[in-house]
């Protein structure tokens, strides 16, 4: 069996010698999500499941795919309420296999990227579960101690909300003349931003692309694990909470969300207003700003999309069954739901 970015005989003599609850060999099966990584489940000669992790072929970007700092968070996380994968191993020798990697349990559950997946899995009653367990996980990761957990050191700890704004409009600009297109409103935007920020409380642990679509849920609605730890920093927890809500489309409204058609579109979730009210009573933010926090993360989207767009516009990336207007409708929404929500301010 062809395992790219695995040479087999090696991983599984280094797993035999440091994961004691495995015994190779393994069946391999490769899982698809989980951005570019190369991760596969592994099934041990027991019966026993594990799922392995490296970063994908190719040159990277210097900070970019970085395993040891994922294993590090899950680590961490895993004696908190945060519900994690158990982190069994880590190989920071690159001649095993060409990479770090690592490798954690398998968590049972699926994740929810469509309404489909939705119907497939999930009750009426376990949709509105889902939604408190969504939120009673991201409260319980934001309400974690970072110093006490030993995390302090996986980010700065102040301007979280300033540098971010800097880089996406940074980013938007340097893309302009690719994308040949420009946008006035993103302009107005970074300045009304710039100039409304809150003041940042207690950087906490962000997850950075928290969302249904990067959790494990079981049939009965409750999250049993949060995947996908790549982008997770130290920063105003507020934010990490309004992108979560953003993503949340209501049930019904379709475009609720920057990606239209969303898992939670389908009947029988929660609306964004009572997950709010969840978030508040649990960890008793003041939400006050909340819509700022919104607007910040769908200028943040739009700005992403339009770096995306502009690669694909000059050639730097093959457009082969990618849809370009779609992917140019979901950035010109994206400015238009920040716009909507600077609009609450």
């Amino acid at each position: 069996m062809d395992l790219p970015g695995y040479d087999r005989v090696s991983v599984e003599d280094w797993v035999r010698g440091n994961v004691p609850d495995l015994t190779p060999p393994f069946i391999w099966n490769r899982l698809e999500g989980g951005h570019s990584n190369l991760t596969y489940a592994l099934t041990d000669t027991a019966g026993r499941e594990a799922v392995i992790r490296r970063p994908p072929l190719g040159e990277l970007l210097p900070k970019a795919h970085d395993m040891a700092r994922e294993f590090k968070i899950i680590s961490a996380l895993g004696p908190t309420p945060v519900p994690v994968a158990e982190a069994l191993g880590f190989c920071e020798d690159t001649a095993v296999t060409g990479a770090h990697f690592y490798v954690m349990s398998k968590v049972e559950g699926r994740a929810m990227y469509t309404p489909e997946d939705v119907e497939d899995w999930l009750s009426m009653p376990a949709r509105k579960r889902m939604g408190e367990s969504f939120i009673d996980t991201l409260a319980a990761l934001h309400s974690v101690d970072v110093a006490e957990v030993g995390l302090d050191d996986l980010g700065r700890h102040d301007a979280y909300v300033a540098r971010q704004l800097r880089t996406w409009y940074g980013s938007w600009n340097s893309s302009k003349d690719d994308a040949a297109f420009d946008d006035a409103r993103i302009h107005e935007l970074h300045d009304l931003l710039q100039a409304r920020m809150p003041e940042q409380g207690p950087a906490r642990v962000v997850h950075g692309d928290y969302g249904a679509h990067n959790c494990m849920v079981d049939a009965d609605g409750n999250l049993t694990a949060v995947l996908d730890w790549e982008i997770a920093t130290l920063g105003d927890p507020l934010a990490d909470f309004a992108y979560a809500l953003n993503g949340w489309g209501d049930p019904g409204d379709g475009e609720g969300s920057v990606i239209a058609g969303g898992a939670t579109t389908a009947p029988g979730f929660e609306d964004r207003e009572v997950l709010a009210e969840r978030y508040a009573a649990t960890t008793g933010a003041d939400l006050t700003q909340l819509g700022y926090y919104r607007a910040f993360n769908y200028f943040k989207s739009a700005c992403i999309l339009h770096g995306v767009y502009a690669r694909y516009q000059a050639g730097k990336k093959s457009t082969e069954g990618v849809d370009i207007p779609q992917l140019f409708d979901r950035m010109k929404r994206s400015i238009g739901f920040a716009e909507r929500a600077a609009g609450e301010l």
